[in-house]
């Protein structure tokens, strides 16, 4: 009988240690590949913080998703197009970053087959286990796994090494760094579903649909094997509305076969934009009357279909696509997004009637598309570069099977703006290989590459969808006459782009008002207005819905994020918002895109847009109406209004009748704090809150220039992941941890000796008449000494640290019943071997900035073998300096604040304080 469960997927994002490493000065990144032997020339010879016995009781814990990026300062030195961070090719001390975990696997396990899967590494990486190099992946987009079962200890521990190298730029924007998406270990017996092992695909008829499901079998096994499949299909509710059995299968040791089933469902609920129905497919293998392994599949019933003429089909009703691009980074979190987080933003382009994202410019993390799969959102699905060799074409793979059973991915997209070949016949031959390639696992969706000009010469010749990116680059209609067969999307398009609650631009700041991008003349009007007269063109992707880090056009520094979304990094809505929350939707909207805060302004003439789907606007001041206007069919009004300080009101309407009103009111002097909880709920561990703080005056009108800085104080059982306030050229950090540094002790001589008086005396400052190199007689092939004790010599380097700093020495064997002496003081007495791994505080008056002196006394160790050293590491001083209060400035009367639940029962409260203001608490 088999005692395993069938399949477990396990998260393992709990407690890895983190140290950053370098870019290429080994003696800075922990020494690996300082051996004798490589990795690459040993089997199992990982060394520095490669290796299992590496000592890693320094490092900060961490737990998964983690950017380290995020945590980094500002530098002006810093890359442009990432945001100005303090990482890449100028600063190594910070590009490389280390990732351990220990773990046990039982005895009872040994014969399942084991794996590490890593949904995405920023970038790199490089893995080990118990010392093995298991490979590298170079994409920080590219999800991988390596099965770790030969080298695993059964009943044992084990350690997982990640080594990410973020030097090298894989896009032009704010990318992040580390092992910023979940880790999975998953176990399952020989005979199993592959990974992605399922593709489920649909064929909607008047009353039913035909289910195909494809299933890959692995056996990895040593013997042949007779199997069967069960296959339940449960419906949205969880109800079986199918349940099959296969007939008996045979598979060869050691192979993989596909199997194909269909199934019939009666009245499916189609999977759409309102209503996201979701199926759920249990594959169960059975091996004589066992089921050895059980896999889920999520999956949609609903048919889609790209239309030359007409534009984007779903379930056979036309929907225009009206979305925007995004990149994978939030405030406060930088990449290393929660799964709630990914909803939210997701919901937050739903508020404003967006109906599709288009993943700029790699394959997503899966949460973010399980997301969308439960909350119908439709998902124009990107690879992060193009080109036909093995190398490119798996990642091509890997993205199709990872997510081709999500129903809210309607479109692949197999590259972006790629300006060496996207207008010649170079593009237009990898295209056509990447296509067909592609065509091999997904034969139910279109494929796209989005091009920025060429479209008639290159890339835009052959693909299924052709992608335009932005009007200016070509001409569309010309295209759509000469390539006829063709169905076209807008893939990027000018959105009006600028700052937050900015209205006069400051270029010294890096604020920005309101502005059209692309060549000055294309906004979000204009642009908006193409597409919407062009039935052919199945819909457009803004450029972009959320501010990113990086690329802070048209500025350099200090500005250090875009300003293209329609919302702000932390996902509060830009006035321009609502110009698409108008026209993409049928609820009336009304907003005036401005405040009615100008004290030095009295009389002066104002310009703003006033956006709404209202037939008629009518706007007043204070009481007095400056007239009724029409709206423009898919436009806005621009009016133009002599400040007074009061009340502007706007009343929006159809058919002659009121149906929506809002009002700007000059506001009073900042006099309070309101905490508004705007998403989620802290409930059980790993839960997220999104709090929004308000600078508010005595009515509780948001400050529309209030930049106050705020104190926060949590308590209980939580902690806070993050902070912004949307500034595009805030320098704050964003988060606020323990700074760790970690001084490794370097042994230069020794000295062996009859007794243990020779090192007391040299500990108090005897002069030694001469020393050899540290560790000299391990070099000693087994040759009998007739002297019993060693001395090592050695010291350590300490920064300057602040009075409340934590100074620890985490000690290792170098010598049989050693003793440690730090600046002539004996700090540890005749340490066992066996219990050498020792954890001492340091006091302030023992230690001192500067160099330090450790000697170490103790019987020598001698070499078991001639190939094995024994211990020549002593250890390392660690000093924590304790992270500074968590704080952040408000920014035209917002910021931010993200809440994460630890696990625990103690009451939750969040306190946030100005002197100048009244205090606010929020308990969840």
């Amino acid at each position: 009988m088999i005692s395993n469960p069938p399949r477990e997927r396990i998260l393992f994002d709990q407690g890895w240690r983190f140290a950053l490493g370098h870019a290429f000065d080994p003696a800075q990144d922990f020494q690996l590949d300082t051996s004798h032997f490589s990795f690459l020339a040993k089997a199992g010879y990982g060394d520095g913080a490669a290796s299992s016995k590496f000592d890693d009781r320094a490092w900060r814990v961490v737990d998964l998703p983690h950017d380290w990026c995020v945590e980094l300062p500002f530098d002006h030195h810093g890359s442009h197009s990432h945001g100005y961070k303090a990482i890449g090719r100028k600063f190594p001390e910070n590009s490389v970053g280390w990732y351990r975990k220990r773990f046990e696997i039982a005895a009872g396990e040994l014969g399942r087959r084991i794996s590490l899967e890593f949904d995405g590494v920023h970038r790199d990486a490089q893995v080990w286990v118990n010392g093995f190099y298991l490979g590298n992946e170079p994409s920080g987009y590219t999800s991988f796994s390596y099965d770790i079962s030969d080298y695993l200890n059964y009943g044992g521990q084990n350690v997982v090494v990640v080594r990410a190298d973020a030097t090298t730029e894989e896009g032009w924007f704010y990318e992040g760094a580390g092992i910023y998406r979940h880790v999975w270990l998953c176990k399952t017996a020989p005979l199993h579903v592959a990974r992605y092992g399922t593709f489920v695909t649909s064929e909607v008829h008047e009353a039913s649909a035909t289910i195909t499901i494809q299933t890959t079998i692995v056996n990895q096994s040593q013997q042949p094997v007779e199997f069967s499949l069960h296959e339940t299909i449960n419906a949205p509710d969880a109800t079986p509305v199918v349940q099959a059995q296969s007939p008996i299968y045979q598979l060869a040791a050691g192979q993989c076969a596909e199997f194909n089933h269909q199934h019939e469902l009666n009245n499916p609920q189609l999977w759409d934009l309102t209503s996201p129905n979701l199926y759920q497919l249990t594959t169960n293998v059975q091996l004589s009357d066992q089921t050895v392994d059980s896999y889920e599949t999520s999956f949609g019933v609903r048919s889609i279909r790209f239309d030359p003429d007409q534009g984007f089909f779903l379930n056979g009703r036309s929907v225009k696509l009206v979305g925007s691009n995004q990149h994978q980074d939030h405030a406060g979190v930088g990449t290393a997004l929660p799964d709630s987080l990914q909803a939210y933003r997701i919901q937050r382009l739903q508020e404003f009637n967006h109906n599709a994202i288009r993943t700029s410019h790699n394959p997503p993390t899966p949460e973010f598309l399980d997301a969308c799969d439960r909350l119908g959102m439709l998902v124009l699905n990107e690879n992060r570069l193009m080109g036909s060799n093995p190398e490119h074409l798996r990642h091509v793979e890997q993205l199709i099977k990872r997510d081709r059973n999500h129903p809210s991915v309607i479109l692949w997209s197999l590259g972006n703006e790629e300006w060496a070949i996207e207008g010649n016949i170079i593009g237009a031959r990898i295209a056509s290989t990447m296509q067909s390639f592609a065509r091999q696992f997904d034969h139910t969706r279109l494929f796209t590459i989005a091009c920025s000009g060429g479209w008639d010469t290159g890339i835009g010749t052959v693909t299924d969808v052709v992608g335009y990116n932005y009007i200016w680059h070509g001409d569309i209609d010309a295209h759509h006459a000469q390539f006829p067969w063709q169905s076209g999307v807008g893939t990027e398009e000018s959105n009006t782009y600028g700052t937050r609650g900015i209205y006069q631009t400051d270029v010294s700041r890096g604020h920005l008002a309101a502005s059209p991008s692309g060549d000055g003349y294309a906004d979000t009007k204009f642009s908006w207005q193409f597409y919407v007269k062009r039935p052919f063109l199945a819909g457009l992707f803004f450029w972009t819905g959320f501010d990113y880090r990086g690329e802070p056009t048209p500025f350099e520094w200090p500005a250090v994020a875009s300003q293209f979304g329609f919302f702000d990094l932390c996902g509060f809505p830009k006035d321009i918002a609502y110009f698409t929350k108008a026209w993409w939707g049928q609820k009336p909207v009304l907003h005036i895109g401005y405040h009615w805060d100008w004290p030095h302004d009295l009389g002066q003439v104002k310009s703003f847009p006033i956006y709404s789907n209202c037939s008629e606007v009518e706007l007043w001041l204070n009481g007095v109406s400056l007239g009724r206007r029409a709206m423009p069919e898919n436009g806005h009004q621009q009016w133009e209004v002599a400040y007074q300080p009061g009340e502007l009101l706007a009343r929006g309407y159809n058919d002659g009748v009121e149906v929506i009103s809002t009002s700007l009111r000059t506001s009073e002097a900042a006099s309070q704090i309101q905490l508004v909880l705007d998403y989620g709920q802290l409930k059980q561990a790993g839960d997220l809150a999104i709090v929004t703080l308000q600078i508010c005056d005595e009515q509780g009108q948001i400050v529309p220039t209030a930049n106050h800085l705020l104190d926060l104080q949590l308590t209980g059982s939580a902690k806070i992941l993050g902070v912004g306030n949307g500034d595009p050229s805030s320098h704050e950090p964003e988060q606020y941890h323990q700074h760790y540094l970690i001084s490794p002790i370097q042994m230069s001589g020794e000295q062996t000796a009859a007794d243990l008086s020779a090192g007391l005396e040299l500990a108090r400052g005897a002069v030694a008449q001469s020393w050899q190199p540290a560790f000299w007689h391990h070099n000693d092939d087994q040759q009998s000494n007739p002297q019993p004790y060693i001395v090592f010599n050695g010291s350590f380097e300490l920064p300057n640290y602040s009075e409340a700093s934590n100074i620890r020495l985490f000690s290792k064997s170098i010598a049989h019943d050693y003793s440690v002496y730090i600046n002539g003081q004996l700090i540890a007495n005749e340490i066992e071997l066996d219990q050498g791994d020792q954890v001492l505080e340091l006091s302030h008056d023992l230690v001192r900035p500067g160099q330090n002196s450790y000697l170490v006394t103790g019987r020598w160790i001698k070499k078991a073998n001639p190939w094995t050293f024994p211990n020549r590491e002593p250890g390392v001083v660690q000093i924590i300096e304790a992270a500074a209060p968590w704080q952040r400035r408000a920014f035209n009367g917002l910021a931010q604040v993200i809440v994460q639940h630890t696990g625990g029962d103690e009451p939750i409260s969040l306190s946030v304080s100005n002197p100048e203001l009244n205090s606010a608490s929020l308990t969840f």
